[in-house]
């Protein structure tokens, strides 16, 4: 898809980061655009600031680890707009805890968020999508922490692993039944986002065990980070390639390589951030 006039966008964690930049560069490109995000507040602000491009805006407060929740976002788009052409998957929890040290309940937290709401998205809209004439899209954000494995963030890892994993499987299977939908994985390395204030879980103010030191690190790293109005212009350059990948950290390409060398027998990985 070049020609993203009039077409829809929905963005799941649209209040902030990566997903108000994606929000933003889908008005820029002329789209209808359906914001959904847990923190209604904040939400209500960035459907604002998306609104004051012209765009025609519906903001709708979603968990995205609840089902139910996301199809009612699914029901509401279709009732608005009348369809989708991209949909991005893309809210996620950072969680800086040891995997000895964390509890069922952080396992939970992170992969209710991080996995099930990608699973949701696609749940939700993609049969209806699937229906439709016309190019569509499916973007769903893993990370770099997807590609590569190293010390530390051992449950974010897992969580962007799988949606690497099911992104892949997802676009071999609709590129038989569907070839009308692309599905594109994003995964950026360090973006200024404050996803490392994801300190609470669901709505019971328990704050999950942390790593403060590695917190603090990646806190130092992400101060001198990509902003993410880059990685939403990239995102949207892949969109009009048609390029699956979407790697936004070309610098990180020799740790990709390292990862599979170790994995062949043939090298050792390379240290992540």
């Amino acid at each position: 898809m070049k020609d993203f006039q009039g077409k829809v966008a929905v963005i799941t964690g649209a209040a902030s980061g990566i997903g108000l930049a994606l929000a933003e560069r889908s008005a820029h490109e002329g789209m209808r655009v359906v914001m959904a995000d847990k923190n209604e507040t904040a939400l209500a602000v960035a459907a604002a600031r998306v609104r004051a491009y012209g765009a025609d805006v519906l903001a709708l407060r979603t968990d995205v680890s609840r089902a139910d929740d996301v199809q009612v976002l699914a029901d509401a788009t279709w009732a608005h707009f009348g369809g989708v052409h991209c949909l991005f998957n893309n809210a996620g929890v950072g969680i800086v805890t040891p995997i000895l040290g964390a509890s069922l309940a952080d396992w939970e937290w992170a992969l209710g968020v991080n996995l099930w709401g990608v699973i949701h998205g696609v749940r939700a809209f993609v049969p209806r999508m699937h229906a439709q004439t016309g190019q569509c899209h499916i973007v769903n954000t893993a990370s770099i922490a997807g590609l590569i494995s190293a010390p530390g963030l051992g449950i974010y890892r897992t969580t962007k692993h799988a949606v690497v994993a099911f992104s892949e499987a997802l676009r071999y299977e609709l590129a038989v039944s569907a070839p009308h939908i692309q599905v594109l994985v994003l995964c950026p390395g360090m973006v200024q986002t404050d996803i490392l204030s994801s300190a609470y879980r669901d709505d019971t103010n328990e704050a999950h065990a942390r790593d403060d030191q590695e917190e603090q690190r990646l806190k130092h790293v992400m101060s001198d980070a990509m902003p993410a109005a880059r990685v939403a212009e990239l995102t949207f350059e892949a969109i009009g390639r048609g390029q699956f990948y979407i790697l936004t950290h070309p610098e990180r390409s020799g740790q990709i390589r390292a990862r599979f060398e170790d994995i062949l027998g043939k090298g050792h990985m390379g240290q992540d951030v």
